[in-house]
């Protein structure tokens, strides 16, 4: 099945069950990929996360029934997955603006959100550098922590900051970004920065191993300054190369970010000639 077929299917099932409990587990399932493609695709290609939005939508038509409908703000609360009156409205206003008590009095405008319809067009031209590789298992160290999907993009960039400011670059060089989510099933992954282990030395207080699985792997060049150089390639991969490759398909949980030395660059990762690479396993389909 094409990517923006299973995007579809995703899409037509929240929408089907916007009222009910919705998993991760339940709607990659429905649109037949696995929860970890389908939420690195989703966000790639949509421009925000699944939850995200999902929570825009059910705020969306929770304001379109508060001018609709005569129904009570808590019951229209409760049936779009909020427990109290305080937390919808809190919600309610970082959306729209606007409380639902002014909406309800028809004080103020609300804001719409319309359904995503995909509509992927392949038209080439496109150009990204890539090998394939085939690379035995290897251990990597470094500091790890579990992040949420839909807070991956905040946590993750904080964690750097804390990372370099800790001063733990000093021991352990962060030559690698690496998601891992070995299930690909779940709503979290593991998130660590570090470096190649070498089995002498001494693993340092507060960081951790982790072994790389032996895996063939498509390994894409980015070239220029970060992160815009990175976050293009990354563009490219969901939305260009993989959904065009028709002999290989994403095979395990594992996602790598390799990167240049800064010190090697006279602009560090702003220099027009930065290099680092995204490294995805894949199977034949």
């Amino acid at each position: 099945m094409e990517w923006s077929e299973c995007i579809s299917k995703a899409i037509s099932y929240i929408e089907d069950h916007i009222t009910e409990e919705l998993t991760i587990k339940d709607i990659a399932k429905a649109a037949m990929v696995s929860p970890y493609y389908f939420q690195k695709g989703f966000a790639m290609l949509c421009g925000f996360t699944v939850g995200e939005y999902i929570k825009k939508r059910r705020l969306a038509i929770a304001g379109m029934e508060l001018i609709t409908t005569d129904r009570k703000i808590i019951d229209i609360a409760l049936q779009y997955g909020y427990d109290s009156p305080d937390g919808f409205t809190r919600a309610f206003t970082r959306f729209h603006g606007v409380t639902p008590t002014s909406v309800r009095k028809g004080e103020a405008m609300i804001k719409s959100f319309a359904a995503l319809k995909i509509k992927l067009s392949l038209e080439g031209g496109f150009t990204v550098d890539y090998k394939i590789v085939e690379k035995d298992q290897f251990t990597v160290i470094g500091v790890s922590k579990v992040f949420q999907y839909d807070e991956a993009e905040t946590g993750v960039h904080q964690m750097w900051k804390e990372y370099y400011e800790s001063g733990k670059s000093n021991i352990v060089s962060s030559t690698y970004g690496i998601s891992i989510d070995d299930q690909m099933e779940g709503n979290e992954f593991e998130y660590l920065i570090g470096d190649n282990y070498q089995p002498e030395e001494q693993i340092a207080e507060g960081f951790v191993t982790r072994v790389i699985p032996k895996s063939v792997w498509v390994v894409f060049a980015s070239k220029g300054a970060n992160p815009q150089s990175i976050q293009e390639v990354h563009g490219k991969i969901f939305t260009e190369w993989l959904p065009n490759c028709k002999d290989y398909e994403i095979a395990s949980g594992y996602h790598i970010e390799m990167y240049d030395d800064p010190a090697e660059y006279k602009k560090g990762t702003q220099d027009e000639n930065y290099y680092c690479e995204i490294w995805i396993p894949v199977r034949r389909k």
